[in-house]
């Protein structure tokens, strides 16, 4: 028990000093000063309440572009290894596949971990209020669960392209997901009408199925001064139950695997 787990803590160590070789941080650096640059500009063209549109330029455009890289990375990370057989050098090894899934996983966290506090302190810059670090914190939860998606996808079809796709379209899905449903079940359409009934189940037990995305990392906290410690909490439930299922699901996936 002792071997598996240093095996797997070695290769989050691995994983961790991947993206220190790859020039993850810098990437995300970059990124950030250039939305931060963006954010000044917005801050000059603004007519009224510069501060809050500056603050609410910048904290949705971090977000994004934090889950963006960090899927990216996950993805293009877990396609070069079994490009290169590096999976397949690793399991011949004395390593179980979960030992080697887990390693994965706790690597890219720590990763998503980091790059949310790299985003979460330039986010300060023009709003060092309160809810920067409930902010942070609710960040770092949706990378975490991010970064079980994409390596649940990049194990799942192990090509950038469709991996990717899907970790955006789900992405983007369970963000929207309050929204669809408020369209699907409105006044506007008529209750009397099969399809939009059957529009309105299928989209309220979709719903059930996805983590509510749009509840995470809001940027009001920012703008308000404050944010629901209760919100986070939730979403940390989220984050927990949702990683395990999509760890769970990507170890089964590896496991079936002929490699």
């Amino acid at each position: 028990m002792l071997r598996t787990l240093n095996k797997t803590l070695t290769i989050a160590s691995f994983t961790l000093l991947e993206a220190v070789r790859t020039r993850l941080p810098l990437v995300m650096a970059v990124v950030l000063a250039l939305l931060f640059l963006g954010s000044v500009f917005v801050q000059h063209v603004a007519v009224t309440e510069t501060a809050r549109m500056q603050t609410g330029f910048l904290a949705g455009t971090a977000r994004i572009a934090a889950v963006f890289v960090l899927s990216l990375h996950v993805v293009s990370s877990m396609s070069r290894e079994f490009n290169d057989k590096g999976v397949e050098l690793l399991l011949s090894l004395d390593l179980p596949r979960a030992a080697y899934y887990l390693g994965k996983f706790v690597g890219f966290a720590g990763i998503a971990v980091a790059i949310a506090m790299l985003t979460s302190a330039v986010v300060a810059l023009p709003s060092p209020g309160p809810g920067v670090a409930l902010w942070g914190i609710s960040l770092a939860l949706e990378l975490v669960l991010m970064a079980a998606l994409a390596l649940f996808s990049a194990i799942t079809f192990a090509q950038v392209m469709p991996a990717i796709s899907f970790a955006t379209a789900f992405y983007l899905l369970a963000r929207s997901m309050t929204a669809i449903r408020l369209m699907a079940g409105s006044q506007l359409l008529s209750p009397e009408d099969w399809l939009s009934r059957l529009i309105a189940r299928s989209v309220a037990l979709l719903s059930l199925l996805l983590p509510d995305l749009s509840r995470f990392t809001l940027t009001s906290w920012l703008l308000d001064d404050g944010g629901g410690v209760a919100q986070v909490g939730a979403a940390a439930l989220q984050c927990l139950i949702y990683s395990s299922l999509l760890v769970l699901a990507g170890m089964f996936d590896l496991y079936r695997k002929n490699l």
